[in-house]
């Protein structure tokens, strides 16, 4: 990102499964934008399709290995096309526990940030 509180717009345009790849294989630097700007962008991408946070939740509580053999990981076809490319390239480069466990953390970040979107979109009385 160019500059420190990027829009909507900008994040849509970010490369979540690259950022996958680059948090589970390069350490802090790409890890912190993992689960900074790639938790956001992935959370508007659920956002599009309806996808509630109990569903990524879940996601990160079966583990990674059995997300990625689930044969409809999210509710949806387009939400399902989207995950099985996350949980595919998490799979890819998972080594064992460590990334299982990162990967799980974000997803519930993801959650975190799609919930507090809804919350924050609530009508108010």
């Amino acid at each position: 990102m160019t500059h420190q509180n990027p829009t909507d717009a900008e994040l849509v345009t970010l490369d979540v499964p690259l950022m996958i790849r680059y948090g589970l294989l390069f350490g802090v630097a790409h890890r912190n934008a993992l689960f900074g700007d790639g938790a956001v962008d992935a959370a508007l991408a659920a956002e599009r399709e309806q996808v509630l946070p109990r569903s990524l939740r879940y996601l990160g509580e079966v583990g990674l290995r059995a997300a990625s053999d689930l044969p409809e990981p999210l509710p949806g076809r387009e939400a399902s096309v989207m995950a099985r490319e996350w949980l595919a390239i998490a799979v890819s480069v998972a080594k064992g526990i460590d990334e299982d466990e990162i990967m799980a953390r974000w997803l519930e970040a993801v959650a975190a940030v799609l919930a507090l979107r809804a919350w924050e979109s609530r009508p108010r009385s």
